[in-house]
């Protein structure tokens, strides 16, 4: 079984950057592939970015690309999302999420992913 941890939310202002953190435990080989999902208030949650444990391409939400970057330290078990240029619409709790496969049709969304954090609340001010 993973259990994965959140950290690195906070409040920050519009144009700020923040670095969110996820650390998966419970098996020494961290998942296969490791994302981020955010929802906001009153709304779904959405797919933000996702990549393998073997690097390749990464993949974006059309929201968030240029600005958000995903990167993972295999030997720490850990998953960054480096946010650049936050907007006030990038406030959401984001979710850690991960699965064991990948899943080429489904990857950005949310039934593709087994494991699953408990989610850090990002406060973007205007």
């Amino acid at each position: 079984q993973v259990q994965l941890v959140e950290s690195g939310g906070g409040l920050v202002q519009a144009g700020d950057s923040l670095r969110l953190s996820c650390l998966a435990s419970g098996r020494t080989v961290g998942p296969y592939v490791m994302g981020w999902f955010r929802q906001a208030p009153g709304k779904e949650r959405e797919f933000v970015a996702a990549n393998t444990r073997t690097g390749g391409t990464a993949h974006y939400a059309d929201s968030v690309k240029g600005r958000f970057t995903i990167s993972r330290d295999n030997s720490k078990n850990t998953m960054y999302l480096q946010m650049n240029s936050l907007k006030p619409e990038d406030a959401a709790v984001y979710y850690c999420a991960a699965n064991d496969a990948w899943s080429s049709n489904n990857w950005n969304r949310d039934y593709a992913y087994a494991y699953w954090g408990q989610g850090t609340q990002v406060t973007v001010s205007s």
